[in-house]
């Protein structure tokens, strides 16, 4: 099973490539002139004929025909019937994209390379390919023209890229209302496979999830030396997954159905940040699908929408997930099936918007680009408000009222990470406050955001005092000069990762 959050790729497409062992790269929609010509050469090697005798019978001079198979030149469409009658095939024979052989396909995709901007770009000459040509020469310079390609794309790979990419993911699940079907088949299949029927009440267990590993092929191995850059890392090879030891059981449950997302979802080696961001929201996705499961989620969404008692915390607790998946899973579902838009966001005690989505028309602080991630959040929104509030135990509520004269009501709670304090909120507009818990809070701000007299700009009597006498250091964050991640994995360091696989991999007897 596959499953897409693409605007450009359907999940059968994706389905029918991976099955074939397609190349990732894409094949053009018409036949170009390397294909036609080594389909021309090859049709000719089949009959016997000789470049000069089936240069003869279609009229033309040998080295034009030579041009033509050499993929050089392009047949007008008179040579090309009269090509098609000499080798007694048909024109679509002859225009067909598909290379007529493996060595065929490999000599076209060398030539292909060669011709290329990044290979021109290198100012060596290319190498004339020919029938005595090895196999092993020719595939040795296509992978080392893949591998600048790969250089080339990584050092394009810039943090405005990756912005990018986030705001047209963000888009794109926008458009679904943050609910795809195709994952929610397949973590329902999943639950299937071990005996669940995603009706049950309550958290779904660690044995079940060990389960549908074990249904996928994979074994569990808890370890305490799991890369320092990695939550968690699956051996294909073997049918291992690992994952850091220490972890409470119900904690394990996530990283694990996040580490088989890449194998339910047949992720591949991703050829961008967007495809990277997109695999990262698939496996959360499903690792909140299948510990949530739609069906009793909903009916007690519903239930509770019902009694317009609407509530993070009840999810949270009802299936044993942290807050961030319930609000997250909450989301996926909202309007779908409640008919809510919604909103929602995780916030650094920094102010820094870490993550965000919406449906239902607030605006977030952004560049011009549209990109959110590492915008500064208003002080008067419940995101950053609920820093200031000594009790960690409830949640809090809020009303805020926008300057575009919209009120929005929002729930918010502070969680606890390695790089500091969080907070994780979801928010409706005032119409559908009427379902939540917590609509009868008195807690109400005013936001005139982007407006800097808001909450950025010190009062007139502080700026007067102290704007020529203060002279602050900057805590200057360590990325702030760094490169984006990079590698097939960005922020993963893969030297450290093949090591550690390696290790056990002789460690169990598997090499």
């Amino acid at each position: 099973m596959t499953s897409s959050i693409s605007a450009t790729q359907s999940p059968a497409s994706r389905a029918a490539a991976s099955a074939s062992g397609s190349p990732r790269a894409e094949a053009p929609d018409e036949a170009d002139a390397l294909t036609l010509g080594r389909r021309v050469r090859e049709r000719r090697s089949q009959l016997g004929l000789k470049l000069e005798q089936l240069a003869a019978a279609i009229d033309r001079a040998p080295s034009q025909l030579s041009a033509i198979e050499n993929g050089k030149r392009e047949p007008t469409l008179p040579v090309l019937r009269a090509l098609a009658h000499a080798l007694d095939c048909t024109v679509d024979d002859l225009l067909s994209n598909e290379a007529p052989s493996a060595r065929a396909a490999l000599e076209i995709s060398v030539e292909r390379a060669q011709r290329g901007t990044v290979f021109q770009s290198l100012g060596i000459p290319a190498i004339r390919v020919s029938k005595a040509t090895p196999d092993d020469t020719l595939k040795a310079i296509l992978g080392l023209h893949q591998e600048v390609e790969r250089l080339h794309r990584e050092r394009a790979a810039t943090p405005e890229e990756a912005r990018r990419a986030n705001t047209e993911l963000r888009g794109q699940m926008r458009v679904h209302g943050n609910y795809f079907a195709e994952l929610e088949a397949a973590a329902a299949a999943l639950l299937e496979s071990v005996g669940h029927d995603g009706t049950t009440g309550g958290p779904v267990s660690q044995l079940t999830i060990a389960g549908i590993a074990q249904k996928l092929g994979f074994s569990l191995h808890y370890v305490d030396d799991l890369p320092h850059s990695t939550r968690s890392v699956i051996d294909r090879r073997n049918g291992r997954i690992y994952l850091g030891a220490g972890l409470p059981s119900r904690d394990a449950r996530a990283p694990i159905l996040r580490a088989l997302a890449s194998i339910v979802c047949r992720h591949e080696e991703p050829r961008s940040y967007a495809e990277f961001l997109r695999q990262r929201v698939e496996a959360n996705y499903l690792a909140g699908a299948v510990l949530m499961p739609e069906r009793v989620t909903v009916e007690r969404l519903l239930e509770a929408k019902r009694q317009r008692q609407l509530s993070m915390e009840d999810l949270r607790d009802a299936f044993g997930v942290s807050y961030e998946m319930a609000a997250h899973r909450f989301t996926n579902l909202a309007t779908e099936h409640l008919e809510l838009p919604v909103h929602f966001m995780k916030v650094h005690e920094s102010g820094t918007l870490v993550k965000a989505y919406e449906n239902d028309g607030v605006r977030f602080p952004s560049d011009a680009l549209g990109n959110l991630e590492g915008a500064n959040v208003c002080r008067n929104w419940t995101a950053r408000t609920v820093f200031g509030q000594p009790d960690r135990f409830n949640p809090w509520y809020q009303y805020t009222d926008m300057a575009a004269g919209v009120t929005y009501w929002c729930t918010s709670r502070v969680e606890k990470a390695k790089e500091g304090l969080y907070s994780v909120s979801v928010g409706v507009p005032f119409d559908g406050v009427k379902w939540f818990r917590g609509r009868e809070t008195p807690n109400r701000t005013r936001s005139f955001c982007p407006d800097e007299r808001c909450c950025r700009r010190a009062s007139d009597d502080l700026t007067r005092k102290w704007e020529s006498a203060a002279w602050p250091e900057a805590a200057t964050p360590t990325s702030l000069l760094a490169a984006l991640p990079t590698g097939t994995f960005p922020g993963v360091d893969a030297h450290e990762v093949y090591g550690f696989l390696e290790s056990y991999e002789a460690e169990a007897g598997l090499a």
